[in-house]
């Protein structure tokens, strides 16, 4: 039995922080996991920046709430979803990824929690467990399941790595240089054709 693990944002939705970062207009904020590898830094330096301006969690959930799906990711999930079971593994938040969730037809998310103060401070971050999406991925495997795996950051290799079948998709330059065994696909169409030639 297959379960395929996919990553969230820069895969079926645009990055969260780049859209809040161009409507808060602080270009600081556009650093992801593709930029900084080490996630619990990159975190600190967002919390930061966040105190800084006076922005909590209501500012960025207005963000939130006017993105949509990248173009043909709700289909390319629903196919995916009718072959074999789907997971996303984000390191994104629950309290960010809830209405992202419904446009994309309520898949199951496992992801992590932000700490906010009665008055909508962001004060912290609670990850579900340390390197959630290779844990993961290694507990599926563990009671019997085999993975693919997609994603296209940092994060994300250890879980490509550790698949069966693992691909990277729509991501940087950097990223595909350093890893040159991993598959890399830009379109839906390919990324759908790479893991039904698994399913097989």
């Amino acid at each position: 039995m297959y379960i395929t693990c996919l990553d969230l944002e820069g895969v079926l939705v645009p990055e969260i922080w780049i859209a809040f970062a161009e409507a808060s207009g602080i270009p600081e904020l556009k650093r992801t996991t593709r930029d900084e590898p080490d996630y619990n830094k990159l975190m600190q330096y967002r919390i930061a920046i966040l105190k800084e301006h006076g922005l909590g969690l209501k500012e960025i959930q207005d963000v939130i709430a006017t993105i949509d799906p990248m173009p043909g990711a709700k289909e390319f999930l629903d196919e995916l979803r009718s072959l074999c079971q789907v997971i996303i593994i984000s390191d994104t938040f629950t309290q960010f990824a809830a209405p992202l969730m419904k446009k994309l037809g309520m898949p199951t998310i496992f992801c992590n929690s932000l700490e906010v103060a009665d008055n909508g401070e962001v004060t912290g971050f609670k990850m579900r467990v340390a390197n959630s999406k290779l844990a993961t991925v290694k507990a599926l495997q563990s009671i019997g399941f085999e993975t693919i795996a997609s994603g296209d950051s940092y994060n994300d290799l250890g879980m490509i790595k550790a698949s069966k079948a693992g691909f990277l998709f729509k991501s940087t330059d950097k990223i595909k240089a350093d890893n040159p065994d991993l598959p890399a696909f830009e379109t839906y169409d390919e990324l759908m054709k790479a893991i039904k030639a698994e399913l097989v």
